[in-house]
């Protein structure tokens, strides 16, 4: 078996709100967990002869008194429980203790300034600082922290006019994806106009010191947190103007009808590059040539069969990156009159390793994945290979970006054990040094990572990599969480967490496999983790598991496993088909009703990895089978279960979870619990201030550790109980 030891000196009618006596479905644990009683409609589909029954749809309705109860029940009985749990505090305290360090973000030049991101340490949100000179005291530029009283309102984007003078920045409030769009003069630090609105999945592209470009959808009819947004469309706001004058670039006819567009200008501000896509995977590239007075939209690719982009220009040279005949990615030229595919020429050509390029100085940087680690190249604008650049260890490298004319840019290195540390490189010299590490409370000189290969169902080798304190004792009585994504060519790459640092030193173990599904080693590895192989993804994860188990890393009775958003439908499936495998399931705002999924805000354009309900009978059948909501089976015993959503999630609507969790609460016939813990003004993670992630991890691990059996926290003492 390969392993690979990764160097730690490397990132009404409804919810019963009653007393616990009253409550009409009643199931005893250990801290008297009492159910709310969850309401069932009649409500069936028919999909291809199939008769479905939903009786829990009435919870998709986000807007409604009942479900606004539901929600309060649910959460009543939910903190109630985890509030008791002995050292919950004490690891709230911890994770507090660890987290308040001072993180600081890589610097950027904008104009006259150098502007950096910093937080103190528990900030709810980063500030962003800028200083004219080295040696200046930084001032504060932005402070998201004084968005709301509650910290719930976060930065999400921010962008700068070419000369630097200008700054539009976007905000998530509650976090939802419809953002608002404030424009500063930077100087001032005054806001210049109107507020822009109802703006989602967009970023702020600038033409110049003119305007920028930004996308969004109309405003849904219905409720805006969980309504259907399909028809996505590029508009031109020019500064000084009105929203309501603001242009629409592409997307207002049925020939451009698509769910996600995005513009880009070409740092030359020549050309305006156009993104149109139906899915997560595939999609369309037009171009503008903006130095006309009146310019024509131009193909470069018609078709959503691959994913392509322009990374750059050099006058009407074009650079492409595109997965076209190339799984794994490659860069090609061509020239800006003619840029379609069969007049490419190979630039950086494809290899073994799936290639994520950036630029910066005038150069090409290319980060290859060599078994979800990372190495990075330096090549010339001639497609010479100027050097590999050596990196502090084995890990994740990031960041390699900077305007033509840089002489440094900076890069941050991380991997489980080590946190994320930024880098200052020398463009031209290809020497580093460090530009800042942080100064954490942890000490990664006691944990190691190893990789480690084994065998799918299918024989197929997944690798896995699992951190946890060195000369651990494999007993297989470790507390050990299983984490997983497997999907829309996402790739798990080691990274530092915080978080996961408190459960190390718990003596705890964290194992992440690299699932198909995933983008670790291309698209054929993405494809067959997808529509009809979704089902692959399933048994890399069980495979995983088994793996821990059989090698005394663990046991079933100290084993979670969990996974958020695709990762939650990765929990839900798997605890559903095998829910003797593990002692806990931690599904986060997962996808969990397969056959509904498209019908909420965004969803039908996961149709790519998923497919739909709609498409077949045979597409309808294979997600009917593994469907979480749809294959909770009565009479079976769950694991501990804690789900987690936010009521503002509008990528992921929370109705998933809702019917998951009652069908769950339902049908469990065992003992263990199963709680819903819903937070209120919180949408899909992203923004979500640091005090409100903290207390729910102190909740998560506390819930974890207390149904494996500990009534202390382990590095305290190894009492269990009986």
């Amino acid at each position: 078996m390969k392993k690979i030891i990764i160097g730690v000196f490397t990132l009404a009618a409804l919810a019963s709100c009653k007393d616990s006596e009253e409550t009409k479905t009643e199931k005893d644990t250990a801290l008297n967990l009492n159910y709310p009683e969850t309401k069932k409609v009649d409500t069936v589909t028919d999909y291809f002869g199939t008769q479905v029954k939903d009786p829990y749809r009435w919870l998709e309705d986000d807007r409604s008194k009942e479900t606004e109860e539901w929600v309060k029940a649910e959460n009543k009985v939910t903190f109630g429980y985890l509030d008791k749990i002995p050292f919950k505090e004490d690891l709230k305290k911890r994770l507090s203790e660890i987290w308040n360090y001072e993180k600081i973000g890589a610097p950027f030049k904008e104009g006259d300034y150098t502007y950096f991101s910093k937080n103190d340490g528990l900030q709810n949100q980063y500030v962003i600082y800028r200083r004219k000179n080295e040696n200046d005291e930084p001032e504060v530029f932005l402070d998201p922290n004084k968005f709301s009283e509650d910290g719930t309102t976060s930065l999400s984007g921010l962008s700068f006019s070419e000369n630097g003078k200008m700054a539009a920045y976007s905000i998530s409030e509650g976090g939802s994806d419809w953002r608002k769009v404030i424009v500063l003069d930077t100087e001032t630090k005054e806001v210049t106009e109107d507020t822009l609105k109802d703006i989602k999945f967009s970023g702020i592209s600038w033409k110049g010191n003119e305007g920028f470009y930004y996308s969004s959808y109309e405003k849904p009819e219905g409720s805006e947190l969980s309504a259907k947004t399909d028809q996505h469309r590029l508009f031109y706001h020019k500064i000084g103007t009105p929203q309501s004058d603001d242009k629409m670039i592409f997307g207002g006819m049925p020939e451009q009808k698509h769910r996600y567009v995005g513009g880009s200008v070409s740092e030359d501000n020549r050309y305006l590059f156009i993104s149109a896509r139906n899915s997560t995977s595939g999609g369309k590239v037009f171009m503008m040539d903006l130095s006309k007075s009146n310019p024509e939209l131009k193909t470069i690719i018609g078709n959503e069969d691959t994913d392509t982009y322009v990374i750059d220009n050099k006058g009407s040279k074009l650079y492409i990156v595109t997965n076209l005949d190339a799984p794994n990615q490659r860069i090609v030229t061509v020239d800006a009159a003619n840029p379609s595919p069969e007049n490419w020429k190979d630039f950086i050509p494809e290899t073994e390793n799936v290639l994520s390029p950036s630029t910066g100085g005038g150069y090409f940087f290319t980060e290859y994945m060599v078994d979800a680690v990372s190495q990075v190249k330096q090549y010339d604008y001639e497609g010479k290979l100027v050097r590999e650049i050596e990196l502090p260890g084995l890990g994740s490298a990031g960041g390699f970006g900077a305007k033509k004319d840089a002489d440094t840019l900076y890069y941050s290195f991380t991997n489980y054990v080590t946190p994320g540390t930024i880098y200052k490189y020398d463009i031209k010299e290809g020497t580093s040094a460090v530009y800042n590490k942080p100064n954490i409370n942890f000490n990664p000189d006691n944990y190691e990572s190893r990789q480690v290969f084994y065998k799918s169902k299918d024989g197929t080798k997944i690798p896995m990599i699992i951190t946890a304190k060195k000369g651990i004792e494999l007993n297989g009585k470790n507390p050990t969480i299983l984490y997983g994504y497997g999907g829309f060519n996402i790739s798990l790459t080691p990274s530092f967490s915080t978080a996961n640092a408190v459960w190390l030193e718990q003596g705890g173990v964290y194992a992440v496999p690299n699932l198909r599904g995933g983008g670790e080693y291309g698209r054929e590895w993405h494809d067959a983790g997808t529509k009809m192989q979704k089902q692959n993804v399933f048994d890399d994860f069980i495979a995983a598991a088994e793996y821990l188990i059989e090698n005394n890393y663990t046991s079933k009775d100290y084993l979670a496993i969990r996974g958020g958003s695709n990762g939650g439908l990765l929990v839900g499936a798997t605890m559903t088909q095998r829910p003797d495998l593990m002692k806990v399931a931690l599904p986060a705002v997962g996808v969990m009703d397969m056959l509904r999924y498209h019908t909420f805000t965004a969803g039908a354009g996961w149709a790519y990895d998923y497919g739909t309900a709609e498409d077949s009978k045979e597409m309808f059948d294979y997600l009917y089978n593994y469907s979480p909501v749809h294959n909770v089976k009565e009479g079976t015993k769950y694991p501990a279960t804690l789900i987690t959503t936010g009521d503002h999630d509008d990528r992921v609507v929370p109705a998933h979870s809702f019917k998951f969790a009652a069908e769950l609460q339902e049908k469990q016939a065992g003992d263990a619990p199963v709680l819903i813990r819903i937070e209120t003004k919180a949408g899909h993670g992203a923004g979500k201030p640091t005090s409100m992630i903290i207390d729910e991890y102190a909740d998560i691990f506390g819930f974890t550790l207390y149904n494996m059996g500990f009534e202390k926290l382990p590095n305290d003492n190894k009492e269990i109980k009986d």
